[in-house]
């Protein structure tokens, strides 16, 4: 089996987990891999996630001309050629509408940060885009001010995009964001969400660097520590 072919086959059972798990749906989403400095392979638009085969999947090049596939490809493959023209590091892309993350997203609500370790030290701050429609030069740019200081970013009344150096990690960054956003809205029904103390938050940032992620610009004191801070805080009693 080649490289490319192996790739191929990853990028299908990426594709058949999102769909598993409920973070896609019909045709929604869409997942790329770099295959060299200026190709990339990514899905085909039209296609359901859950059942898209190796020989489906399209290769385009960085301006996103396609190059080969008997399938056009995503529409939307702007948005992850932002990514790879911005960051180096990522060598694949996931976009995805994973639910509890589209409910921030959809309700325009900042996800708040400085409660979760796992959070802490895999995502960092979760920004959030402005919204554009789908598909065109102005959708992709939207995520142009954090490529380079994020690897996952909320897309206003559309999903999420998250990436990293390999597609088995931009997919997990997918899955712990939601899973995250699931335990924000359960602790928030519950009544409070309490915030980890600063200087645990910094204990945590300081790990990212031994497991070999990139500093956190929060460790240089660039930014605040915690985002969305009243997010979940109990009001005050009613007089």
């Amino acid at each position: 089996m080649t490289e490319e072919m192996s790739t191929r086959k990853q990028v299908c059972d990426i594709g058949r987990r999102l769909y598993a798990k409920g973070f896609v749906a019909g045709s929604e989403g869409n997942i790329s891999v770099r295959l060299s400095d200026n190709e990339v392979l990514c899905t085909p638009t039209l296609t359901c996630k859950g059942f898209v085969e190796p020989e489906d999947l399209c290769v385009v090049d960085l301006s996103g001309e396609q190059l080969s596939g008997s399938r056009r490809r995503t529409s939307e493959i702007g948005l992850h050629l932002e990514i790879y023209r911005g960051d180096a590091a990522a060598t694949a892309v996931v976009h995805a509408h994973p639910p509890h993350a589209t409910a921030f997203a959809v309700a325009r609500e900042d996800i708040p940060s400085g409660i979760l370790p796992e959070v802490e030290v895999f995502l960092g701050v979760v920004p959030r885009a402005d919204y554009e429609t789908p598909g065109g030069s102005d959708f992709a740019a939207t995520i142009r001010p954090f490529v380079g200081t994020s690897n996952t970013v909320l897309l206003s009344n559309h999903g999420a995009v998250t990436w990293g150096p390999s597609l088995e990690l931009a997919f997990w960054n997918t899955e712990v964001l939601d899973a995250y956003c699931r335990v924000l809205i359960l602790a928030r029904q519950l009544g409070n969400v309490e915030r980890l103390p600063a200087d645990k938050v910094r204990e945590l940032l300081n790990l990212r660097p031994q497991m070999g992620l990139p500093a956190d610009a929060r460790q240089s004191g660039s930014g605040p520590l915690y985002v969305n801070y009243e997010f979940g805080r109990k009001a005050p009693p009613e007089r």
